[in-house]
């Protein structure tokens, strides 16, 4: 009888059931090189794989937002050993909903791209921290969005998720009223160009159920199913983040 821990350990993308899809190198490159890019809530699991790939890119420089300096140190540490180029890197703590701060980052630097990626998007938190989720989620997106068009901001990036198509739970609802925020922006804009992703699954991403499958098995067991027959379909996080990179450039 072997153990768990005695078998080859299994890679995310083993589980995609598909070869990865690479990205378009020319979409990805032309919307990062030699710009100011901003990314909120960058040290969350997609923020962060943003950083990276866009460290990639020879960005001019790169502004990284979080709320939580547990997760900024943690990328701070990441980044050190990617950044061969040596980039200029800015990394700030506050709150996304704080106006006057992320006004003073827009006048201090000329940012030409933002990532808006910091969300609360865990669905049983949010369900049963409504005005905390909603407030998060709305108010930081018209905040960004609202300043990025008065500064003239080149591009703007929503990451929005799958379940704001017909929302059934706050969550969902939080991020399709952000989207329409992000429309209603796009209307008339005069150097801004406003886009949004939704994302499905992300293998690996915090609160991802191959996580937390991983640990129930290592216990023994059982594996918590929504249902039975249910089907998820997945992307990698690295497809994730190109997917959003290449977006600004579309």
């Amino acid at each position: 009888e072997k153990k768990l821990n005695s078998l080859r350990p299994i890679e995310l993308e083993d589980l995609l059931g598909r070869e990865r899809v690479d990205p378009d190198p020319d979409l990805l490159e032309k919307g990062i090189r030699g710009k100011t890019i901003f990314i909120s809530g960058a040290g969350g699991s997609i923020g962060k794989e943003l950083a990276k790939q866009i460290l990639k890119l020879s960005p001019k420089m790169v502004i990284f937002f979080d709320i939580s300096e547990a997760s900024l140190y943690e990328l701070s540490l990441e980044i050190q050993k990617l950044n061969h180029f040596k980039i200029p890197i800015i990394t700030v703590l506050g709150d996304i909903c704080d106006k006057k701060l992320v006004e003073n980052i827009f006048i201090k630097y000329s940012i030409n791209v933002v990532f808006h990626a910091a969300a609360y998007k865990h669905v049983p938190i949010v369900e049963n921290n409504r005005i905390a989720g909603l407030y998060n989620n709305i108010y930081s997106t018209f905040v960004l969005s609202e300043l990025s068009k008065k500064y003239n901001i080149g591009k703007f990036v929503l990451i929005s998720t799958d379940k704001a198509v017909r929302p059934t739970n706050v969550m969902g609802l939080s991020k399709r009223i952000a989207e329409l925020i992000v429309q209603n922006q796009s209307i008339n804009p005069i150097n801004s160009c406003f886009s949004m992703v939704r994302f499905g699954n992300v293998l690996g991403s915090s609160g991802s159920v191959v996580p937390l499958f991983k640990n129930q098995i290592s216990k023994g067991g059982p594996i918590t199913l929504t249902h039975p027959k249910v089907t998820r379909y997945f992307m990698s996080i690295s497809e994730a983040a190109q997917l959003v990179i290449q977006t600004s450039e579309l």
